[in-house]
């Protein structure tokens, strides 16, 4: 029997995910752990099992796992924000080809750009991307549309160039069809999403955040052991937000539930690094000195698409003396990932965007299904632990202001 059932166990939790900017239904995350649960089981040698949702919440699902000797059930919801996603992306070609610019400018006139540079290239090569591609997209349909008006000049004069603009119009709309292949347009509405408001929190987000404060609270009020937040991605700087408004406005009850936040693949300095960002650097400068939670953020070098292993509060300017949070630590993809599974997605960037949810065939001590339905708290696996040597955790945003 290991080590582990010798401390206090976790028979109940609850665990809410929060994930990043995707439009797609909260039930690829209920299938996503459902096949990744089964085959993690499988290679580190305990049991878990899916089932419908037992308790309230818009979307959910059930686990039962045994592991280290232990029993544990967990109730899973997904805290959901993929209509506000969506109605963010409905934009036409023109209104997409608007929000490049302005998202271009707002970070490079802001500054925030060549800061972000001074962290990780992987996620700043990212934003760049759908800034290149949709460029390119443009850049070819005039192409054609200019090839055209020649070619159709001396046949039809002036009268050629609407056939001709008609058919670049028609090219652009098929590189918007493929674009579940090219996440151009997907990634340029995930930036401009932030970058509307420089920053700051819009009101119907800020709304959503707010209910999701109250369901994270209404589970601390509960018989569970552990109440687990988990933010993935943008859903990282969400948590936070949830999070500190939940503990400035109820605190923690004395004898409740123990509550952790686990981020994983974190963006935050996307956001943090934004001049009106001042909600989200007040938030991360009060959560980092909580003293009654766990928070350990998780990254690895090998995620092209995070800030991996940056301090998202020490980068973002605003730790102070009393900071205690987060734990950061490397879920060290080359160590963790055999070499044949790494050679096989180590250039499918989104897909290793996701691999902390996923299953490791070398697992360390980083495992999404330990962590979410064994029965140690997030405290007491990681406790002791120190956080990662090649950490960034010195100040480099040009904007700290905080909430006043």
């Amino acid at each position: 029997m290991s080590s582990h059932t010798k401390q206090p166990q976790v028979r109940r939790r609850r665990v809410f995910y929060i994930p990043g900017y995707d439009p797609i239904h909260p039930r690829r995350y209920r299938e996503l752990y459902r096949r990744e649960g089964q085959v993690q089981a499988g290679i580190s040698g305990y049991e878990i099992a899916i089932s419908p949702k037992s308790g309230e919440g818009l979307f959910g699902w059930h686990v039962h796992s045994r592991q280290d000797g232990a029993e544990v059930e967990v109730d899973c919801e997904v805290l959901v924000w993929s209509d506000i996603v969506r109605d963010s992306m409905s934009n036409s070609i023109p209104a997409t080809y608007l929000q490049l610019f302005r998202t271009a400018w707002i970070y490079i006139g802001s500054g925030a750009l060549w800061r972000l540079m001074r962290l990780r290239k992987g996620p700043v090569i990212a934003a760049l991307y759908p800034v290149g591609m949709l460029i390119g997209q443009l850049a070819i349909a005039l192409a054609v549309a200019w090839g055209l008006i020649m070619l159709l000049w001396n046949l039809a004069g002036w009268l050629g160039v609407v056939p001709a603009c008609l058919i670049a119009y028609a090219l652009l709309r098929w590189f918007r069809k493929i674009d579940n292949r090219l996440f151009a347009y997907y990634l340029m509405h995930d930036y401009a999403y932030s970058a509307t408001w420089k920053g700051a929190v819009p009101a119907q987000l800020k709304k959503r955040l707010s209910e999701f404060t109250v369901r994270i609270h209404r589970a601390l009020e509960s018989d569970v052991d552990e109440v687990l937040v988990v933010g993935h991605s943008s859903g990282a700087h969400l948590g936070v937000i949830s999070l500190a408004n939940l503990l400035r406005v109820h605190g923690l009850s004395d004898g409740g539930p123990r509550l952790a936040f686990l981020t994983l693949g974190q963006v935050t300095p996307m956001v943090s690094f934004l001049p009106e960002a001042r909600d989200l650097r007040s938030d991360l400068k009060f959560l980092s000195t909580q003293s009654n939670f766990t928070w350990v953020d998780v990254s690895a070098p090998g995620d092209g698409c995070a800030f991996a292993l940056c301090d998202p509060v020490s980068v973002s300017g605003v730790a102070t003396d009393q900071k205690r949070w987060p734990l950061v630590l490397s879920a060290a993809f080359t160590q963790t990932l055999s070499a044949e599974r790494w050679q096989e997605l180590r250039w499918r960037f989104f897909r290793l965007h996701f691999q902390y949810l996923c299953a490791f065939d070398r697992p360390g001590v980083y495992d999404y299904f330990r962590i979410t339905a064994g029965p140690l708290t997030l405290g007491q696996r990681f406790a002791g632990r120190a956080p990662s040597k090649s950490r960034i955790d010195h100040p480099v945003s040009k904007f700290r202001s905080v909430r006043s």
